[in-house]
């Protein structure tokens, strides 16, 4: 028992490790998707606006005492009071602030005169620009709140009213070090107008302790008609007193700058007693100092939004930079492609008499491939160019070798040894080959009849030492066949291309790949380092100076995963095993030639868009979820629909490439929403188990028997 037990405990570790990943991710996530959506919220749910938009109008009543009451409104309790300025006093306010321009203009003529205002600031902008909030307190003048973000207070929920008053007030706190008891809703203008939805507003805000400020006179400062307008709307007045609307924020305010000048001098002329809202109406204490349980709330909510503000800054410009990787590879592979079609079709004609008839050892190894070995033999058996073909039963628990040995068929050696593992089991057909041209292919694929003469035609160069294949997705019906049958074609067989022309061709696929055998004794053979044996078997190669090369009308018919179980297990071993085989052979990104060429381009792109990019993704999901709520949909969805016309471009490019028909295009916009998200979380697992040090086990793909004996294909070359 307790020799079972140490085992276990490891086991529940290892498992515990690897999901813990999944916590952070989610956890990261979260945090990053609060701080979008207090960002969209204070930044893009609402803004300043003229006042001439309509509030609210709902359905209730409002009391004549407020109706037919004085500008300052206290429904604190349950009679209504209202009060207002004595007569020849003025309350002079300004809404929509703080503006780094704006306002320390209009402090300066304030102060010029002698005089004091009220100032109700709007909270996102006061977060934005705290120091000219204290400036406004420094001065002695009196800060209210015109809510977080200019919102119709009559036309939002109770949830959303209180986080307009808290948000505001919590902002000034954090700007101040005090909190205020006025109120002025946007939108508001005299008593006379408050309708049934307003009122409720004010109320509800009265219960949290708020005076609300409405005004007597409204000086139309924002729709800007020249300070001498300005001036006329407020001077007509009677000696009563008043509570005048001005405006330091919300747009170019020049004019109410020039105007304010003019009235100010007017109104010392007339007698008149200029002030703030408190002082006219005789509370002394609308601005109080905050306790230390609401200063460590508002630096909270401070240290958030500036949180946010630099998350989205970063996300921006990582969009930004993404997008352009993004184009700048689009451009790369689809150039590289035209030059490597033009390149092959001459290659084809330079190296078809050069190349050998001698036979080619072709080395499939197998594990439990009953479903499959018989066509796959089959079809390499009737190729046009001589093979041996040497079978390796790598400890199978099915009848894989009896069906491989009960074809008779001549050229097949059937080799069964204890399970090992792939690269031993190619490793042991390799010692057993007769022939110095070596092919390996998967138990899982076909070939058609001219593949085998096409793929070794590039060894007419001695520099060459290994040949990929064009592997093809052979079950490509239904959605995600579908999707897979795009990614090959697309996604691998275009890098391929591009690979071949930079010269740092990073994996030869198992599924098609062909070696000459000198250049596999040089390396040491097939390596199990690693889980992606074929990538670290390139990567060497490249690295002992050998040429990689693809040869794109060398076809190989594969059978790709029918569920996303058997998906996510394929393509974490594959995406693990890259990771793996990129750390191994790192120095060749100080090496020089081939190895070089590998190290600075092969290596570098598989960095950038096949890890960097994915870890990137999610958050890049969510940022378009945050455009199309917060900014322009329209534009949102214009912009994926660009970058989706420009991927059909590039599949369509690509599929008259390996002539395939274009039906295939279908699927493609669908693979955004469900095979994307599937691949960068398999990117995500595999860095996660990497970074972690665990050691991943072998995946064996489901094998489904749909694979058949291709006919003859026709090739234009």
């Amino acid at each position: 028992m307790t020799t079972r037990s140490g085992p276990h405990r490891r086991a529940r570790a290892r498992h515990r490790r690897v999901r813990a990943h999944w916590i952070v991710l989610g956890t990261l996530m979260v945090l990053v998707a609060v701080a979008l959506t207090l960002q969209g919220y204070l930044r893009h749910h609402a803004g300043i606006t003229d006042d001439s938009a309509a509030g609210a109008s709902g359905i209730g009543h409002v009391p004549s005492a407020v109706l037919d009451g004085k500008a300052v409104i206290d429904a604190r309790t349950i009679d209504v009071r209202t009060s207002g300025p004595p007569r020849r006093t003025i309350a002079l306010t300004f809404d929509d602030g703080p503006d780094p321009v704006w306002t320390p203009k209009i402090l300066e003529v304030l102060r010029r005169h002698g005089v004091h205002a009220t100032f109700f600031v709007v909270g996102n902008e006061v977060m934005k620009h705290p120091d000219v909030v204290r400036a406004i307190v420094a001065d002695g003048n009196e800060v209210g709140i015109h809510t977080l973000t200019h919102t119709d207070l009559g036309a939002v929920s109770a949830w959303q009213r209180t986080i307009e008053l808290q948000g505001a007030q919590q902002a000034v706190i954090a700007a101040t070090g005090r909190t205020t008891s006025l109120l002025r809703p946007p939108y508001s203008s005299t008593n006379s107008a408050v309708t049934p939805a307003s009122w409720a507003a004010i109320a509800a805000s009265s219960a949290e302790g708020y005076l609300t400020v409405l005004s007597t006179l409204d000086s139309e400062d924002w729709q800007r008609p020249g300070a001498a307008a300005i001036e006329a709307n407020v001077l007509p007045y009677s000696a009563r007193g008043a509570v005048v609307l001005m405006h330091d924020g919300g747009g170019d305010r020049s004019e109410t700058v020039a105007a304010l000048d003019g009235l100010l001098t007017q109104w010392s002329a007339d007698r008149y007693r200029v002030t703030t809202v408190g002082d006219a109406i005789g509370v002394r204490d609308t601005m109080r100092m905050a306790d230390p349980g609401e200063r460590i709330a508002a630096g909270a909510l401070l240290t958030a939004v500036r949180v946010s503000d630099i998350l989205v800054t970063v996300l921006a410009w990582a969009l930004l930079i993404s997008g352009a990787i993004t184009l700048v590879r689009v451009i790369l592979v689809m150039t590289t492609a035209v030059r490597h079609a033009r390149a092959s079709a001459r290659e084809r004609r330079r190296w078809r008499p050069a190349v050998t008839r001698e036979p080619v050892t072709v080395i499939i190894p197998a594990y439990n491939e009953s479903a499959g070995i018989e066509a796959a033999v089959r079809s390499i058996a009737a190729s046009t160019h001589p093979v041996e073909i040497i079978v390796v039963d790598d400890g199978s628990t099915d009848d894989t070798a009896a069906r491989a040995t009960a074809l008779g068929l001549p050229q097949v050696r059937v080799i069964r040894q204890p399970n090992a593992g792939k690269p031993a089991a190619l490793n042991t057909g390799l010692r057993a080959a007769s022939h110095a041209l070596i092919v390996m292919v998967d138990g899982d694929t076909v070939f058609e009849p001219e593949t085998i003469a096409r793929l070794i035609r590039p060894f007419a160069d001695p520099a060459v030492g290994a040949v990929s294949g064009n592997t093809k997705v052979a079950n490509r019906r239904g959605v995600l066949g579908a999707w897979q049958h795009i990614e090959y074609v697309v996604g691998f067989n275009l890098d391929r291309r591009m690979f071949d022309i930079a010269q740092c061709m990073p994996t030869v696929p198992g599924a098609i790949g062909a070696f000459r055998r000198t250049a596999l004794q040089q390396v040491g053979g097939v390596s199990d380092d690693t889980l992606a044996e074929d990538t670290d078997l390139t990567m060497a190669l490249a690295r002992a100076q050998w040429r990689v090369v693809y040869q794109d009308d060398a076809r190989a018919w594969t059978e790709a995963p029918e569920s996303l179980g058997a998906l996510w297990r394929q393509r974490y071993r594959w995406c693990y095993g890259t990771l793996q085989a990129m750390w191994k052979h790192r120095g060749a990104m100080v090496q020089r030639g081939r190895a070089g060429k590998l190290g600075r381009r092969g290596l570098g792109y598989l960095l950038v868009l096949q890890v960097l990019l994915p870890l990137f993704a999610p958050v890049v999901d969510l940022f378009a979820i945050y455009g199309l709520i917060f900014l322009d949909p329209l534009w949102i969805v214009a912009l994926w629909l660009g970058f989706l016309a420009l991927q059909m471009v590039m599949a369509a490019y690509a599929l008259a490439l390996d002539r395939e028909p274009m039906r295939a295009l279908w699927a493609l916009p669908l693979q955004q929403f469900v095979y994307r998200q599937l691949m960068y979380l398999v990117v995500i697992q595999s860095v996660f188990t990497a970074v972690a040090g665990t050691r991943l086990r072998w995946h064996r793909m489901e094998r489904y028997g749909s694979l058949h004996v291709p006919a003859a294909r026709a090739d234009s070359s």
